[in-house]
């Protein structure tokens, strides 16, 4: 098992922490208030993507903590990401969606990560995309850069490239005890690539499994709380999604606890590969 941190160092030298709030599908009149709040009880790592349709909203609720008490609530203390969807890959694609999505969130003055979405766009368009990802960073709008959903075959063409410059800092991947992809995993991390599992919770299909409700009661915690720090333990980086407000602090209140050896063992199923979400890293 892996030592779990509230923050990790990523190969760009910038500092992320260890779980975010995923802001896919939270509705848009309320993503403001749900992020504020977030920020109030100690988020500080929100996860978009232009096609969630609600960059302006998570900016808006991040902005909003940080012009409340400017003395203690800093920006450099909060970590954005956003994604770029496939129709906005291709090099000049890609230089005007990046301006579109630092115009979201100009409060808040550049992105902390920015990711490619899907490889969809084929293997021309990813690189023409990271080209101009690669000059976002070097511009300093963007300090991170990132990709999601990619497998093996789609990293392994990117770091060959001989035009990279600039590393994927993550990739970002559906990962639970239902679908684990070790293999893929374990490549990002042999390379220095961060893991971040979206969809932890399995969109709550699983959190009603039995063996997770024993194990959170040996912990007095909730079996979410137990698959967030499940996912901790493996080195992940998770987002879990709430629209709940009420939820918000327990989904972040995961470190005060450590799942066994055997604990984790019996979590784990390795043999199961049961997505709730898309699935393109098998895409060419």
């Amino acid at each position: 098992m892996m030592t779990v941190r509230k923050n990790i160092k990523l190969t760009s030298g910038h500092s992320i922490p260890t779980v975010g709030l995923g802001c896919y599908e939270l509705p848009r009149n309320l993503t403001k208030s749900i992020v504020y709040e977030a920020c109030k009880v100690g988020y500080r790592h929100f996860d978009t993507a232009v096609l969630y349709q609600n960059e302006f909203e998570v900016g808006q609720g991040i902005s909003q903590w940080l012009e409340e008490d400017p003395v203690n609530n800093k920006r450099e203390d909060i970590f954005y990401t956003s994604k770029l969807w496939n129709s906005e890959c291709g090099y000049t694609n890609a230089k005007e969606a990046i301006d579109r999505c630092l115009q979201k969130v100009k409060q808040l003055g550049y992105i902390d990560l920015l990711l490619i979405h899907s490889p969809l766009a084929g293997p021309k368009k990813r690189l023409e995309t990271w080209k101009a990802l690669q000059e976002a960073v070097d511009q300093g709008i963007v300090k991170s850069i990132g990709v999601s959903n990619y497998g093996v075959q789609h990293l392994e063409q990117l770091l060959s490239w001989d035009e990279l410059k600039y590393k994927p800092v993550v990739n970002q991947i559906e990962i639970s005890p239902w679908i684990m992809r070790q293999e893929l995993a374990d490549w990002c991390r042999s390379h220095d690539i961060a893991v971040e599992a979206f969809a932890p919770l399995t969109h709550g299909f699983k959190v009603e499994d039995s063996e997770l409700g024993r194990i959170a009661a040996n912990h007095n915690v909730t079996p979410v709380q137990v698959l967030i720090r499940w996912s901790l333990q493996h080195g992940n980086i998770p987002l879990p999604k709430t629209k709940t407000i009420s939820r918000l602090k327990g989904n972040l209140d995961v470190y005060d606890f450590e799942l066994s050896e055997e604990e984790i063992a019996l979590i784990d199923k390795p043999d199961s590969y049961d997505p709730t979400d898309w699935e393109c890293t098998d895409a060419p």
